[in-house]
């Protein structure tokens, strides 16, 4: 018999180098793990507020090993993400409201190219460190993942919409209701009971706990 498939939710906002390492492990793990993988698009900066949470950037000698972990993490997964000590600056100079409204606004109209156009912000700001919340880089993402340019006209007219302000701070909420206070938070749902792995390195302990 076809066994019943595990829902995983990935809660995850571009601004996080961490949430790019978990979500192409997990679109691996996808096709091999007996899961639907369903990405959950939220807002960092909300949740950081809401929990009281700093960037572990802020702290200097998490910072320090930060940089390290992520080098290590990068060459490990192959996942191309660049960072050096000027990044955090960049980090916390940038907003990703925008991207993430945009992403919002694919997932609630387009779903199927979420993971291309979500892979494709991360790529932008994390290897070509270039910054994602100016209009035209949004655009250049937009038509990098297969994006029609009536879509991306579309998408990016929604961005300001309360029906995509309010799907971004539902989602950033249902995150927190689950218990996460920082990205990516990945949410099981097994034995009718959710389950919240914190960051991208406890995947392994993921499967063990839905029989993987």
């Amino acid at each position: 018999t076809d066994m019943a498939r595990t829902l995983v939710e990935l809660f995850y906002d571009v601004v996080s180098p961490y949430s790019w390492l978990g979500f192409e492990v997990l679109c691996r793990y996808q096709h091999i793990w007996n899961i639907d993988l369903r990405f959950r698009p939220a807002f960092l900066g909300g949740i950081m507020q809401a929990t009281g949470n700093k960037p572990p950037a802020m702290l200097p000698k998490r910072a320090e090993y930060m940089l390290k972990d992520l080098k290590r993490m990068a060459k490990y997964y192959q996942v191309p993400v660049q960072i050096s000590e000027s990044d955090f600056q960049r980090i916390f100079g940038t907003s990703n409201l925008g991207a993430m409204r945009f992403i919002t606004a694919i997932d609630m109209t387009q779903p199927q190219y979420l993971e291309p156009l979500s892979r494709e912000f991360w790529i932008r700001f994390w290897s070509q460190r270039e910054d994602i919340s100016q209009p035209e880089n949004i655009l250049a993402v937009a038509r990098q993942a297969g994006l029609s340019p009536e879509l991306t006209q579309k998408l990016f007219e929604m961005i300001s919409s309360p029906a995509v302000k309010n799907r971004l701070k539902e989602t950033t909420e249902e995150a927190i209701k689950y218990g996460a206070f920082g990205m990516p938070a990945v949410v099981a749902h097994f034995n009718g009971e959710p389950h919240l792995f914190f960051g991208s390195d406890r995947l392994e302990l993921l499967g063990s706990v839905i029989g993987e």
